[in-house]
């Protein structure tokens, strides 16, 4: 059997944040006819479930760029990659030495939460929050200490290229984190993400593909945090729009994001 695993933003998502119709259309019409079909996204399971509705899964979805596996039915967690508390102590020390205010995705109480400090917003930040202006797990704080309260598993960093570069060289360095920074789809701030060693599409694909007994991977992508995703796939492709780093690791180039390139190519190669 083939697990096809696709991005979401600037992949399978249009520039309007949604999926064309005549996408989830081939979609699901091939999810019907037992097409093992599934999306690896750097956004969280509420975010993803709101931006692909309409769109049906048969199978778990890898969600916060693989730090998590969830059951999009139920949201039930099945398996995650966590920070030892030293980690955690290191990630808030090294964000304060800069002056970096993040957001932090943490469980407190057992609930998920994304802790910020309205004081330090800036417009990137601003503008990621009035895009989940209804989303409950936001929770703004007035200090620190309760920003970094928590069982923390993910961190999000949005500024300027040049003051999220001191962080992601010493993340990106260190072999206990994984870290990454790219510019904001069709934005121009820039966002360092710092997640567990072991938080990668890489890893949660494997995860899925011996869970459901498959015998090779297909993806799509548009980003270099799709590079893990393609290096475990048998076949990948990048869609006219990606970044040419990620073109250059690709099987072959297909349409873009506007122009249903996933959908596209599935009901022309999927036979079922």
């Amino acid at each position: 059997m083939i697990l096809y695993v696709t991005d979401l933003d600037g992949t399978l998502l249009n520039k309007h944040d949604s999926i064309n119709p005549y996408s989830i259309q081939i979609i699901n019409d091939l999810v019907d006819k037992g097409m093992l079909f599934t999306y690896a996204t750097a956004r969280s399971l509420v975010s993803a479930t709101k931006v692909t509705k309409g769109l049906s899964t048969n199978i778990p979805v890898i969600a916060y760029n693989g730090a998590f596996i969830f059951k999009p039915s139920s949201g039930e967690i099945l398996s995650r990659e966590d920070f030892t508390p030293e980690e955690r102590s290191k990630v808030r020390q090294t964000l304060e030495r800069y002056s970096i205010s993040p957001m932090v995705y943490s469980f407190i109480d057992g609930i998920e939460r994304v802790s910020w400090i309205p004081e330090y917003e800036n417009e990137g930040v601003r503008r990621y929050l009035s895009k989940r202006l209804n989303d409950k797990r936001f929770r703004a704080v007035t200090d620190r200490d309760s920003l970094y309260e928590g069982e923390m598993f993910y961190f999000t960093c949005i500024g300027e290229k040049e003051e999220l570069l001191p962080v992601y060289d010493i993340f990106s360095n260190d072999p206990r984190y994984r870290c990454t920074i790219q510019q904001e789809l069709y934005r121009p701030e820039y966002w360092c993400e710092i997640m567990p060693a072991n938080a990668s599409k890489f890893n949660a694909i494997k995860k899925l593909k011996d869970m459901w007994g498959c015998e090779k991977v297909i993806s799509f992508g548009d980003a270099v945090n799709d590079i893990p995703m393609f290096e475990i796939s048998d076949e990948c492709y990048a869609v006219s729009n990606a970044a040419d780093e990620l073109k250059a690791v690709a099987s072959a180039v297909i349409e873009s994001n506007e122009e249903d390139g996933v959908a596209k190519w599935l009901a022309a190669n999927v036979r079922i």
